[in-house]
């Protein structure tokens, strides 16, 4: 839109400025013709139309005295008036357009003739070219446009050579060299052309450079867009360009933050309801109380001391305490059972991971949270539950759970056996680095306990 309002502009500018100049030149143009139409009419109440006539059309003509003393009225014609070039007459002929020199005392040029063009007494011309010079017997007349023919870029003037009765016997033509006044034309021409293409070009730099004062803001609202659909609530839109586009930004940031309040609030609820069957499945199985809570621990140290950021290491934190919460489905008599698990049992405890997801997808909608959930049991060399993964197709956050669930687990006493020192845990870990635990993980927590 701002490209055609100044691309508009620009045209209305150059327009007036060409037609300024075009009317500046027709004025001339036109005061131009109707001085060739006085000197015409003028020359030709000069010349004895009766005595023109008598002049015989042959190549002798030019000896006769006729000729003569037309010819020196002609010459003084062009004498009086220096910017005429050819002076002429000629009369017309039986064939339609076809008229004939009857006299002309321009005398030809050698360089006339090697351009192949000559003139002399008697001389057929095509006239209908040129539709003034075909009105000279009824009136004075001339070009209205430059003519071009053999002879050059000429502007005439025409007037007709009456005999004692004042009938129209023949046509009194004067020419002037109109190179100059055609040059002015295309220099006009060019010049509107010219301001034309400099204006499209100004004005195409000038809407880019413009538009961009709106497109670019867009963008920002658009990428601002793009990054709330992630969920990535604590971004803000910086917006510096037009006032209402300003204020959009200003209503997105608002209403970011508004989804971002919310969603914290919706978020503290969840995790304190889930934190509550949390308590229900420890009550369950007094050997595990507070297990979740200290494995949430470990996950966040370990993922803060490999560089996760502290915002995405809460959320990991708050889901690490529900790792576990799929085991609200299991009887309590297998959870606190002392002996050995029979296959049975030991297929349902290995099924706790797909219902705690199973539990959390209505409420869990970040894929990468759930996965934490349902992989905290596989192992790096792919011989976990429930889905056999393998090293870097288990997500990292569930893999981090798995080492820090696993630390726990033996430094706790459970139904089936006591808890072991911290040396032997240590022992443990590094045993099963590299088959059941990821290798950096496990370098991590070492360092942690260090």
């Amino acid at each position: 839109m701002a490209l055609v309002l100044i691309l508009l502009m620009f045209f209305v500018a150059g327009l007036s400025n060409f037609l300024i100049y075009k009317f500046a030149l027709d004025s001339q143009f036109n005061q131009l013709r109707e001085k060739l139409m006085v000197v015409a009419q003028t020359a030709a109440l000069l010349i004895d139309g009766d005595l023109l006539l008598q002049i015989p059309l042959t190549p002798d003509g030019i000896n006769s005295p006729n000729y003569t003393i037309i010819a020196e009225k002609l010459k003084k014609i062009k004498e009086v008036n220096p910017p005429i070039k050819y002076v002429y007459a000629m009369v017309k002929t039986d064939k339609q357009g076809i008229w004939q020199f009857v006299a002309d005392p321009e005398s030809v040029t050698p360089e006339d003739k090697k351009r192949g063009i000559t003139t002399y007494h008697g001389y057929n011309y095509d006239a209908s070219r040129f539709p003034e010079m075909m009105k000279a017997f009824d009136g004075p007349a001339a070009d209205k446009r430059l003519g071009i023919d053999e002879w050059g870029i000429t502007l005439s003037g025409y007037a007709p050579i009456r005999d004692k009765n004042g009938n129209a016997v023949a046509m009194l033509g004067v020419d002037i060299m109109a190179e100059d006044v055609y040059n002015i034309q295309n220099k006009v021409h060019r010049r509107g052309i010219f301001v034309l293409m400099v204006g499209i070009i100004f004005s195409v730099s000038l809407g880019v450079l413009f538009s961009k004062t709106i497109t670019h803001p867009i963008k920002n609202l658009v990428k601002g867009t793009r990054r709330i659909a992630v969920q990535d609530l604590q971004y803000r839109v910086e917006v510096k360009g037009p006032g209402e586009i300003r204020e959009l930004a200003r209503s997105f940031n608002k209403m970011a933050e508004s989804l971002f309040e919310a969603r914290s609030k919706m978020e503290d609820y969840f995790y304190h309801a889930i934190q509550s069957l949390v308590k229900i499945l420890e009550a369950k199985d007094h050997y595990t109380r507070g297990h979740s809570e200290r494995v949430a621990e470990y996950t966040e140290k370990i993922a803060l001391r490999m560089g996760f950021p502290k915002g995405k290491v809460d959320i990991i934190k708050k889901v690490a305490q529900l790792h576990d919460i799929g085991k609200l489905s299991i009887q309590q008599t297998i959870l606190n059972k002392t002996g050995k698990l029979t296959e049975e049992e030991w297929k349902i405890i290995q099924s706790h991971p797909i219902v705690g997801e199973d539990i959390l997808k209505p409420i869990v909608f970040d894929q990468e949270l759930l996965n934490l959930v349902r992989s905290h049991h596989e192992r790096y060399d792919g011989k976990g539950y429930p889905d056999k993964l393998e090293g870097e197709e288990i997500d990292i956050f569930a893999q981090i759970v798995s080492v820090a669930d696993a630390y726990d687990a033996m430094s706790s006493a459970r139904a089936y056996r006591l808890a072991f020192n911290k040396e032997k845990v240590i022992e443990e870990l590094q045993r099963n680095s590299g088959t059941q635990f990821n290798p950096k993980i496990v370098k991590v927590l070492l360092e942690i306990l260090g």
